[in-house]
């Protein structure tokens, strides 16, 4: 079922245009949004969210289009960015404690959950946390509340390894559970490990949104890995 759809989204700068980006996300599958730096990639999640007013096209969610039903649709909506800029002097629990107001679906026993699973402690403040914390303080706000899809924009940016494959690890327990996960990564081999599908963008346009294994049929050459696959369409772009 989709649960989300984006249709002939357009967005003008004065140096950069996103253009004619179509794709739709699917309940229980994990989609990894990936294109080099300036792509197009927080365009493309921010209008999604209406964080930045497009110049065309449409968004919708559960079959409703954004425009018009934006508060009851944010509600079952998650989103992360890998930064985040609370209260820096406000203890965990305070911000938490006005965060949850917000959502009609705040899920305390999910909060407990991811703050024992990120091993976060509710008396520091976020200028206590290291940027790895900080984004596991803003994946856990994201994951409270029953979010039945997740727009995540480079979560696992700033995580080490080990804390990068523990996230992967909640990834699939949500799939599991019917969620939807969208998030924008620059580490390929995140997207090796969890994708089912491959939302690929360059220079402002979608060159490919597809099932991750048909996307190795139609763009992998013998023996690539998804990261020399990717460097090397870059690289072909780049040359015209």
């Amino acid at each position: 079922m989709s649960i989300a759809k984006v249709r002939n989204l357009r967005k003008e700068y004065e140096s950069f245009l996103l253009d004619d980006v179509s794709f739709s996300l699917e309940a229980g599958r994990i989609a990894g949004f990936i294109g080099r730096n300036g792509a197009g990639k927080t365009t493309t999640i921010k209008s999604m969210l209406n964080l930045v007013h497009p110049d065309g096209g449409e968004i919708q969610y559960f079959g409703r289009p954004l425009s018009g039903n934006e508060a009851e649709i944010k509600q079952q909506i998650g989103y992360s960015t890998g930064t985040v800029s609370w209260y820096p002097r406000k203890k965990i629990r305070e911000i938490v404690s006005v965060t949850k107001e917000f959502y009609d679906t705040w899920d305390d026993a999910a909060y407990r959950r991811y703050l024992d699973l990120f091993r976060l402690e509710e008396n520091k403040t976020p200028r206590e946390l290291s940027e790895g914390m900080k984004v596991k303080f803003n994946l856990l706000l994201a994951l409270s509340h029953r979010a039945k899809i997740l727009i995540l924009d480079e979560p696992t940016s700033g995580l080490d390894p080990f804390s990068r494959d523990e996230l992967l690890e909640v990834f699939e327990g949500l799939k599991k559970e019917g969620v939807a996960v969208f998030f924008s990564t620059h580490i390929i081999s995140d997207i090796e490990k969890c994708a089912d599908d491959i939302i690929y963008i360059s220079g402002g346009k979608i060159r490919a949104a597809m099932p991750k294994e048909r996307f190795r049929e139609a763009f992998s050459l013998p023996g690539e890995t998804l990261e020399e696959t990717f460097l090397r369409l870059e690289r072909e772009e780049a040359h015209g």
